[in-house]
């Protein structure tokens, strides 16, 4: 039985990835410096989870961490926007002198095909680029949004609590939301397909859908009127800020939320269209996963919009 190490663990997107690699009966180390990092989640197989501790700003923490990995899952902090490149080579070397037999990265954001897109983009990029340089076998995802951001600590009260979704998003804009579940299946299937080494692929979820479309599908979920009701990208920025509270450092607090606005004023912009997927290509890579992919409508419904332990404030 092969054994995954999920870099990351303790996030929601690291969790998706540990729950769904147990599902495919592969063993599975979780990379965390928490002693409780699934903070009261529960699914099959978590209890046969190995812990290991490791600081993605220490190499020297690295072999005794993914030493007898077969493959290693990495989905960068969001936090560490800055380092994108540098830490994703460093965990491909790495995993190159442990002989690993691929690193899957999950950016949790879009990959341009040509220059001149800015911000993560860039840096996807970059990062891609220095994971290939690094001798170690790759493949990348740039998952482009989140369904389960809409769970977080700053987006659940207001859809709960308010009636209000609030993102921002200009109405206008079409995004292919995805679920972490899904994304971590398209990092699943990956793993045996030679063609997928030293490649990359965006992806998104089943629909594209606007604003509204996302509103009427929490009030079909929660059985009452969620009005759509965009925030500007700078107010998003200081969200994001008050729902981190002490995770985040004071120091970085209004740099992240400046670089937040500006994200998302670009997004709402950009030619490019970077939360818009073309799924008809995705099929082609990967036609095993054509229509298993799980619409907004169907995870809605399954998830547990109460008052639960782990509310992180990111997706």
């Amino acid at each position: 039985m092969a054994l995954i190490t999920v870099i990351g663990a303790s996030g929601r997107q690291g969790m998706a990835q540990v729950r769904q690699a147990l599902a495919a009966g592969y063993k599975v180390r979780a990379i965390t410096r928490s002693a409780d990092p699934f903070a009261g989640e529960d699914f099959p197989g978590i209890d046969t989870v190995e812990l290991r501790p490791m600081d993605l700003y220490d190499t020297d923490s690295y072999a005794a961490a993914l030493e007898g990995s077969d493959y290693i899952f990495y989905t960068h902090p969001l936090q560490a926007r800055a380092d994108r490149a540098v830490l994703v080579g460093q965990v491909g070397a790495a995993a190159a002198a442990l002989d690993v037999k691929r690193v899957v990265w999950n950016t949790s954001s879009w990959i341009p095909d040509k220059p001149g897109d800015a911000f993560t983009y860039a840096g996807n990029t970059k990062g891609i680029n220095a994971l290939w340089r690094s001798g170690a076998p790759g493949t990348v995802f740039g998952s482009v949004l989140f369904m389960d951001n809409l769970l977080t600590n700053w987006a659940r009260p207001f859809i709960v609590s308010e009636g209000r979704y609030v993102y921002p998003h200009n109405p206008e804009l079409e995004a292919n939301w995805i679920s972490l579940d899904d994304v971590a299946k398209f990092m699943l299937a990956s793993l045996e397909r030679p063609d997928m080494e030293g490649a990359w692929l965006n992806i998104g979820g089943p629909e594209r859908m606007r604003g509204p479309q996302v509103a009427k599908v929490l009030s079909d979920t929660l059985g009452k009127p969620i009005k759509y009701d965009p925030c500007t990208p700078a107010e998003f920025g200081r969200y994001l800020v008050e729902a981190a509270g002490d995770s985040m450092p004071a120091a970085m607090r209004e740099e992240f939320a400046k670089g937040i606005e500006a994200f998302y004023d670009y997004n709402n912009t950009a030619p490019t269209k970077p939360f818009a997927v073309d799924m008809g290509h995705v099929y082609e890579r990967f036609p095993e996963l054509e229509g298993k992919l799980e619409s907004m409508a169907e995870w809605a419904p399954r998830q547990d919009w109460g008052e639960k332990n782990h509310r992180p404030a990111f997706g």
